[in-house]
């Protein structure tokens, strides 16, 4: 919350504490309570700054279907970036998103840029942008993501077998080792070895529903996959 909660609140039901109703005139003196109780409670930019902010990572969450300790960890990497002013000459949306992103990032869920832009009220470049300047800013250390994190999510979404997802982490172990990783999105990556695990283990899946699973594109796949299959010493 983003006052912490610690002010009062006033019940929207026109009741008295025994559950009576209230008289009409004493509902119109707690409608003026409520409003400017409203008013006091966002009295500053900044407050109201945070209140929309914090409003936005609980609508994103809700949307990714991730944990509470996330969105909390999110609303402190929020705060601080406020208290810093770290937000001017930027959006709140695009600030509130990228620390929604680290938070995931921070408690190793697997969530990518993708799918939170696909939440988010503002573009994937912007994201990753002010996330890169969160992240550098806040000293917020952060593990470069492992492609194997996707894979149970996504092959699941697509109706694939254990046998195809012990295949993808043998192909993206055995290729990481090779370097195959560096400059590469995790995402992308892992959708290109699930793509080529479920044609080894012959439960093929085309491209296209390989790619709408982790929101990639086919091209990205195809480009992955070729240069997995060759890592790997395998042939079309």
């Amino acid at each position: 919350m983003h006052d912490k909660g610690l002010t009062t609140s006033i019940d929207w039901k026109d009741k008295d504490a025994y559950g009576n109703s209230l008289s009409s005139e004493k509902r119109t003196q707690m409608h003026r309570l409520r409003k400017w109780q409203k008013r006091l409670r966002t009295k500053d930019a900044g407050e109201r700054n945070l209140q929309f902010a914090l409003g936005e990572i609980d609508r994103m969450a809700s949307a990714l279907g991730v944990p509470r300790s996330v969105r909390e960890v999110a609303c402190v990497i929020y705060r601080r970036a406020l208290n810093e002013d770290m937000i001017r000459g930027r959006s709140i949306e695009g600030t509130s998103t990228a620390a929604l992103y680290a938070a995931c990032r921070k408690e190793g869920i697997p969530r990518s840029l993708e799918e939170v832009a696909e939440v988010s009220r503002v573009e994937r470049k912007e994201i990753g942008r002010t996330y890169r300047y969160l992240s550098q800013e806040l000293g917020l250390e952060m593990q470069p993501v492992d492609p194997k994190q996707y894979v149970p999510r996504f092959c699941s979404e697509i109706g694939l077998s254990e046998e195809v997802e012990a295949k993808t982490n043998e192909i993206i172990e055995v290729t990481v080792e090779q370097g195959l990783l560096s400059g590469k999105s995790p995402t992308g990556y892992a959708a290109a070895a699930i793509y080529a695990a479920s044609l080894l283990c012959n439960e093929k899946k085309t491209q296209r529903e390989v790619a709408e699973a982790a929101q990639v594109t086919e091209v990205t796949i195809r480009n992955r996959y070729q240069e997995q299959i060759e890592a790997m010493g395998l042939h079309e």
